[in-house]
């Protein structure tokens, strides 16, 4: 089937423009960056796109054709405008979350999507705005500013474009276009290693660096200067400081054997990690591809919640078949290449929970239980039904502890059983009856694990030295605390030139409203937006510019369709004393201040104050005191992201406070221990009035109920 947009042209007779995927935007072609983003869009989709003979509820929908140089493939960019005033999500959540609340709410929205390659012959779906399937989803607000909201390459499922050939084709068309900001948060993956870490450390910016993307706006408080000092720390450290400071790490001899064949085979230039990884990375990108994949599990790190046994089982063929790599794996190695939502620690946890259940119904049930069973017994234990499932499915031959966990389909009943049997016993088992075999494949004495030797597989000493030294650095707080500053930097943000130094023949200024015209106050907001880039002939008078001014404004902003300008401060009579290039402020009336489309905050007059010094949204997991309405981060908090949330959450704000109220009302009734910081209910009428006591109060800590 073809692409629709083929479909749509032998209707009307004629035939798509098709243009190269590479060469798209690069020298002027097909069209040149010449004035702002909301001209050129419209430029773009008149000359170099067809639009389709279906609408996204009620959204135009355009396509543009591109080929690829080595690909015999055809890859559609579908442009959608979206039209806020009418939209159900006026709103831009990525605004917020990047630190643009302030931003006036604009009028349009340009979506950019390259739909999964299995969904090119389709039209576009109705919800195609929530996929994070898409091979590129990129949306630019008519100001220019804008969001990479997702990027799918060849590890993301794509045939055809890899990640770096996407991120680059999305430059070049924001530079075209004339975009003068674009942010993206950074949660790119290399199987289990967050790029934004392992570039952050070899490089000193993340994997969009490359394109130009710099520090935005850090999670839970992390600001520029935290981020920038924790890659300088990390990067710094010495090699022969780590192989001292790794020694007591049951990895550690096969650590020290990566440092020193990468530092020999440099010949004695690598000084620190960061010229470790970097020189990594520099051979990774040369190797064959079927050197990159690991032939055998990857190393673990230590970790006192878990124990580890260096046998691992295989099948008899497996024996027989050195070629065959082992079916058996650590669960632990496992869930940390799983890339779930949910933290390594805690899929361990659920599984050895499972693994114990297990245990205790071994002599009941020694054909083992059912899944349903297995879920029931460990609900006893962790309430978050959705982890055990996802633990569930994915706990079959692996390692757990001191046991080997293993599923099967019941021949008759076809109901899915786990199994557990102790390594020693495996180690000590016969070959099973051949009635047996249908329902246990037979497990034979195996051979002793032996790693791969340093060099013979880059990833996997990458990953080596990514869990151990940089995510588990031993007996190091501050090592540990960088680590995770730049974990929670995903934000970054790649700016324009507002100026084209080249273009003499007109003059262009930045015009912002006068904040005196705004109530900050009331929108929460601190500052203003970015001026709006206004361009008029050399021979422009006073007049000209505040009538382009209007247009410019009406045309952009929801709050400024009736804007008339009064006055620009810095021009009085006359334009030849006013340079170009220069920042310009208007006056004026018209600005609707009733309208609900104001900021991109939105109207919900709600504060964000948190012991970790976020003042606004993050992005991240947050809750609200019932009493002072002020919201925090979970984790902050100490919530779990895989906790659900309490039904009453008081902060240590307010606990302290009402403590120190009972303190001074209630002295007779109460008794404080100075060394220990609560106190003590007499009665439940005293401390509630009508409400039931329902514990004791530690000021120190949130009250969770």
């Amino acid at each position: 089937m073809p692409v629709p947009i083929f479909e749509t042209c032998r209707k009307r007779k004629r035939k798509p423009r098709v243009y190269n995927l590479q060469r798209f935007g690069e020298d002027g072609f097909p069209i040149h960056r010449n004035g702002t983003f909301r001209d050129q869009i419209r430029v773009f989709l008149r000359d170099c796109a067809e639009v389709e003979d279906y609408d996204l509820r009620g959204m135009p929908v355009w396509c543009t054709l591109f080929s690829h140089e080595t690909k015999s493939s055809l890859v559609p960019l579908y442009i959608v405008e979206e039209n806020v005033i009418q939209s159900s999500e006026p709103y831009c959540d990525h605004c917020r979350c990047t630190g643009w609340s302030n931003h006036f709410v604009s009028k349009r929205k340009y979506h950019f999507i390259i739909p999964n390659d299995s969904e090119w012959s389709l039209p576009l779906e109705e919800d195609a705005f929530d996929f994070q399937s898409h091979v590129l989803h990129g949306l630019i607000h008519c100001n220019g500013f804008g969001h990479l909201i997702c990027v799918n390459g060849m590890e993301g499922g794509s045939k055809y474009l890899c990640g770096r050939e996407i991120v680059e084709f999305w430059d070049r068309i924001c530079n075209s276009l004339g975009a003068r900001m674009i942010t993206v948060e950074d949660l790119a993956k290399k199987r289990s290693l967050e790029l934004r870490l392992l570039y952050g450390v070899a490089y000193g910016h993340s994997w969009f660096g490359r394109w130009g993307y710099k520090f935005c706006r850090g999670s839970y408080g992390v600001s520029k200067s935290d981020y920038e000092n924790a890659i300088e720390l990390l990067g710094s450290l010495e090699l022969d400081r780590v192989e001292c400071d790794i020694s007591e790490l049951r990895q550690s001899k096969v650590i020290k054997q990566v440092i020193r064949y990468y530092r020999e085979m440099s010949e004695g230039h690598l000084k620190t990690v960061r010229d470790l990884l970097r020189f990594m990375l520099i051979i990774k990108s040369h190797a064959s591809p079927q050197k990159l994949l690991p032939a055998t599990p990857p190393l673990l790190t230590d970790s006192p919640h878990q124990k580890r046994s260096n046998r691992l089982l295989l099948k008899k063929s497996d024996v027989a078949d050195n070629d065959k790599s082992p079916k058996y794996r650590s669960y632990s190695t496992v869930a940390a290449n799983l890339g779930s939502r949910w933290p390594v620690r805690r899929l361990i946890f659920a599984a050895e929970v499972i693994v114990e259940s297990l245990k205790e119904m071994k002599a009941l049930k020694p054909n083992g239980m059912t899944r349903q069973d297995v879920r029931d017994s460990a609900r006893l234990h962790i309430g978050d039904t959705g982890l055990l499932d996802y633990v569930l499915k994915s706990m079959h031959n692996v390692v757990v502890g001191d046991v080997l966990v293993r599923r099967y389909v019941d021949p008759i009943t076809r109901i899915l059983h786990y199994t557990i049997q102790e390594l020693d016993d495996a180690m000590k088992a016969i070959e099973p009856k051949k009635e047996e075999a249908a329902v246990l494949e037979e497990i034979t004495p195996l051979r002793i694990f032996t790693p791969l030797k340093a060099g013979a597989d880059v990833y996997g000493d990458l990953l080596l030295l990514y869990t151990n030294v940089l995510l588990n650095y031993p007996e190091s707080e501050l090592v540990r605390s960088a680590t995770q500053a730049i974990l929670d930097s995903k934000h970054f943000v790649k700016e324009w030139p507002l100026w084209d130094d080249n273009n003499d023949k007109v003059l262009q200024f930045v015009c912002r409203i006068n904040p005196s015209l705004i109530d900050m106050r009331s929108e929460q907001i601190t500052e203003l937006p970015p001026g709006e880039l206004v361009t008029v002939p050399l021979q422009a008078t006073v007049y000209d510019l505040k009538q382009t001014i209007e247009e410019t404004f009406r045309d952009t902003y929801c709050i400024l369709s009736n804007f008339v300008v009064n006055e620009i401060e810095e021009v009085k009579e006359d334009m030849s004393l006013t340079e170009s290039c220069s920042a310009l402020t208007v006056r004026g009336h018209g600005i609707d201040l009733e309208s609900k489309l104001k900021c991109q905050g939105g109207c919900d007059t709600w504060m964000v104050k948190c012991i970790c010094r976020a003042r606004d949204d993050d992005g991240e997991r947050m809750i609200s005191c019932d009493v002072c309405e002020v919201w925090q981060h979970t984790r902050c908090c100490g919530i779990d992201d895989s906790d659900t949330l309490p039904p009453l959450f008081v902060c240590s704000n307010c606990c302290e406070e009402f403590a120190e109220q009972q303190r001074k009302v209630l002295q007779p009734k109460y008794e404080f221990p100075s060394s220990e910081n609560m106190f003590l209910i007499e009665s439940a009428d005293d401390f509630f009035g009508d409400q039931r006591c329902l514990g004791m109060i530690f000021p120190e800590e949130n009250y969770l109920l």
